[in-house]
């Protein structure tokens, strides 16, 4: 096999590392791991006031969410979710890289619940605890 078709072969099997490793922000301080390797997810939490609590969370698979999917770092995962806040049932499986949708990634960084255009803390972020208009994410087809 000559050298182009040994890059034939390699360049989509690195493209496709690529995407996977997409799917992580890096900095994301809500995802750490333990010194025995155990995965420790935070998640971000609910405000201890307003509307948020006493109104009842969109279900992932109900069909009621209009605005941005919330990619959110879970123990299982990335998820997709309706809120910020992935409380149950308002997740589902990523279909990031296979689905283009408008979405948005929550992330920790500095101490502070954000909410970046993309996966990358250099992107458009803000603190999701701001008070409005200064917490209007920039969402993104992506």
């Amino acid at each position: 096999m000559n050298r182009f078709q040994l890059l034939l072969v390699l360049l989509p099997m690195a493209m496709s590392s690529a995407n996977a490793s997409a799917q992580t922000v890096k900095g994301n301080e809500a995802v750490r791991t333990s010194t025995s390797g155990e995965r420790i997810v935070e998640l971000a939490p609910l405000p201890r006031s307003g509307p948020i609590l006493k109104t009842k969370p969109c279900p992932a698979q109900a069909g009621c969410h209009a605005g941005p999917w919330h990619m959110v770092e879970t123990r299982d995962g990335l998820m997709e979710c309706t809120e910020v806040y992935a409380r149950e049932g308002t997740c589902r499986t990523s279909s990031y890289g296979t689905t283009k949708l408008s979405r948005i990634w929550v992330v920790k960084a500095g101490g502070q619940w954000l909410q970046c255009q993309f996966p990358d803390l250099g992107s458009k972020c803000v603190k999701v605890f701001a008070p409005p208009p200064t917490n209007l994410p920039y969402p993104a087809v992506q």
